[in-house]
């Protein structure tokens, strides 16, 4: 977003009294526009605009291993082998030599629009210096010499066979495509620390083979409260506020956000110490067996849900208070 648009939705915002949120974000091609924005949006709310800028919690842009995607989707022998193998087979089968070298060697197939998201080889090979293997536990603050670029010129590989033995092992490769133009989620720190802004930035179900926005709540308190070792981390009762109240405040949801009597007891109790946030894995239990990751954290003690303990010692206990909320779309039209 250019800042002429902030000014667009300041003018919005003060004409219909309404907050205006947007997505912020740094790009890899405007590394400090992020910090301008933000002064942008304190000028315009100072001025009697209800500007709302959504962070992201960490670096995002997609999760790459077998069970997902990666830059040898199109090439005729790994082809095969996919067609045929379950991913622990395939994994071992890349291990082979002979294998290896054939599918290195392999020029792509074209586009078979039958395919989901078929990586380009031409922008696989841009984004390398981008794309850091996540490690485990996972790592999502990796050092430029990490990243599958930096492994390559540390020994003399070609990036394409770095990939590929990530691939081959089974591993998650992190895709910093936002949020990380610098190597370092100092720009995310500042942005979080921001009294103007909340979180956002959590795809909750349209990629759900590329990431896993699910565990973004575990990991800003791990990381950012706990175990953040190249840099500042940030209060819990920070981080616990922009998660809650500050995010429920935002979208009207007054009932809840905050321990107040008379709202709705919703709350985790977690064992900090224990908390922990695990490797990702791809299950395939959609409808017609379609594919998704998951990321599971552990030191939930209890999940309750207006009341009702829903989750207890990371376990689901199998209660649903929730209800479903119909809505009378002919009413509505009244």
């Amino acid at each position: 977003m250019i800042l002429g648009e902030i000014e667009l939705l300041a003018k919005v915002s003060k004409a219909t009294g309404a907050p205006v949120s947007f997505l912020l974000i740094q790009s890899s091609g405007a590394p400090g526009l992020w910090r301008k924005q933000l002064e942008a949006v304190a000028r315009a709310n100072a001025g009697g605009a209800k500007l709302i800028p959504q962070v992201g919690g960490r670096p995002g842009g997609m999760l790459i291993g077998l069970p997902s995607y990666h830059g040898f989707m199109r090439r005729p022998t790994y082809r095969r082998l996919e067609d045929t193998l379950s991913m622990e087979a395939l994994a071992a089968a890349m291990r082979r030599p002979e294998i290896k070298a054939a599918i290195l060697a392999e020029q792509d197939l074209p586009e078979d629009p039958s395919r989901q998201f078929q990586v380009i080889t031409e922008r696989m090979s841009m984004l390398f210096p981008m794309m850091y293997p996540l490690g485990d536990p996972p790592d999502y603050e990796p050092t430029p010499d990490r990243s599958i670029s930096g492994l390559a010129a540390a020994t003399g590989r070609d990036p394409w066979e770095v990939h590929y033995d990530v691939l081959a092992s089974g591993a998650w490769t992190l895709g910093a495509f936002t949020n990380y133009a610098e190597a370092t989620q100092e720009p995310l720190r500042a942005m979080l620390a921001n009294p103007e802004t909340i979180l956002g930035l959590s795809d909750g179900g349209a990629h759900v083979r590329m990431i896993c926005d699910a565990s973004l709540p575990t990991y800003l308190l791990t990381h950012w409260a706990r175990d953040r070792s190249r840099g500042e981390r940030l209060p819990l009762e920070t981080l616990i506020h922009k998660q809650c109240g500050a995010t429920a405040r935002a979208v009207g949801l007054d009932d809840r956000g905050t321990l107040e009597v008379g709202k709705k007891a919703d709350l985790n109790v977690i064992d900090f110490d224990a908390l922990a946030l695990h490797s990702p894995r791809a299950v395939d239990d959609l409808p017609a067996g379609g594919r998704r990751i998951l990321q599971s954290a552990t030191g939930y003690v209890a999940t309750i849900v207006n009341g009702v303990v829903t989750r207890r010692n990371d376990r689901d206990t199998g209660a649903r208070p929730g209800r479903l909320v119909r809505v009378d779309h002919t009413a509505t039209a009244r």
